[in-house]
């Protein structure tokens, strides 16, 4: 009996290391990484296990790449990693690792051109933003479309930029194939130069259409257009003047002021939206010539002086009222 005890006794020690090695092998799967806080971490495109794993234990996410792929292997069997950035909590086990990896929750990155935001704004915007890299020059005035585009982390400055041109691009060559025939734009260009003043002119929506119809209509008919951002951009080059403009800035002759100047202004005086590009392209159909803003946020339109000056008065009446002046 006593042989027949000690000849079990090195099988029972064998499954109990085995038990053992067992349970160590699988806490290690589970048990906490060594992640000192949240940490975002990015999987290249074209990714191997190994790559991965290695890029893990360098930036601290996991103690050792060589654990990491043989648990990998067999408790995350037909799990594949995807290219992409993952936000991996402070003190993540292996598997939680693995499973943020292989999931769908890819941390997704964006920065938004609104409409109207001038190419000095657009590059300050982008330089900016430390996810970015590299430098760019400031992009030609009216070159960018206003939208909301998706960055990496580390992606170049110049290929965003070039995304947010390429966009303009076409959103410009599908707007001109759908122009309508009382358009006064004869090339793209054209209809960017003025539907930069009509970004400029009207923060509602609903008037884009009209303010186009009331400049093309002073366009075919040689008025001066009158339109005061196109005073302010050669001063300020689309940034906010800050001030009221001056006696001498609305005399000055110069490319842009088309208070001293008939026709369209030599280049566009912002970057604008796509609605505003459309709204030259197929203007309202309208008599009005004339407008002023009515307290609202929108303007009051006329079609004669006459019109105009009694909402002028109005207006005027509404600053005393506010206290403006």
């Amino acid at each position: 009996m006593l042989g027949s005890r000690w000849g079990r006794t090195p099988l029972l020690a064998a499954v109990l290391l085995l038990l053992g090695v067992g349970a160590w092998f699988v806490g290690g799967w589970y048990s906490s990484g060594p992640l000192a806080q949240d940490t975002a971490f990015t999987v290249p495109d074209g990714s191997s296990l190994s790559g991965v794993a290695a890029k893990l234990e360098r930036e601290g996410v996991i103690a050792s790449a060589s654990a990491f792929k043989l648990r990998a292997r067999i408790f995350g069997a037909g799990s594949s990693i995807k290219a992409g950035e993952f936000m991996i909590p402070k003190g993540a086990s292996m598997s939680t690792v693995l499973g943020r990896i292989a999931g769908d929750e890819v941390l997704r990155r964006f920065v938004t051109i609104p409409e109207g935001m001038p190419s000095i704004m657009v590059y300050e915007r982008l330089m900016a933003n430390p996810l970015l890299t590299g430098e760019i020059a400031v992009p030609p005035e009216g070159s960018v479309l206003p939208d909301t585009y998706e960055i990496q982390r580390g992606e170049s400055r110049q290929a965003v930029l070039s995304r947010m041109q390429a966009a303009m691009q076409r959103a410009l060559a599908e707007e001109w194939e759908k122009r309508g025939p009382t358009t006064v734009a004869r090339t793209p260009q054209e209809a960017v130069v003025l539907a930069s003043i009509v970004e400029k002119e009207t923060g509602k929506p609903s008037e884009r259409k009209m303010v186009a119809g009331l400049y093309s209509n002073r366009i075919r008919t040689g008025m001066l257009l009158q339109a005061d951002p196109t005073i302010i951009y050669p001063i300020t080059k689309g940034k906010p003047l800050g001030r009221r403009i001056r006696q001498s800035e609305i005399n000055a002759v110069n490319d842009y002021n088309t208070y001293t100047m008939t026709g369209l202004p030599k280049g566009p005086i912002t970057n604008p939206g796509r609605e505003s590009i459309a709204a030259v392209l197929n203007p309202a159909s309208t008599d009005v010539l004339y407008m002023v803003a009515d307290g609202t946020g929108g303007h009051a339109f006329a079609r004669t002086l006459q019109e105009h000056n009694a909402n002028v008065e109005k207006w005027y009446t509404i600053r005393k009222e506010r206290g403006d002046f």
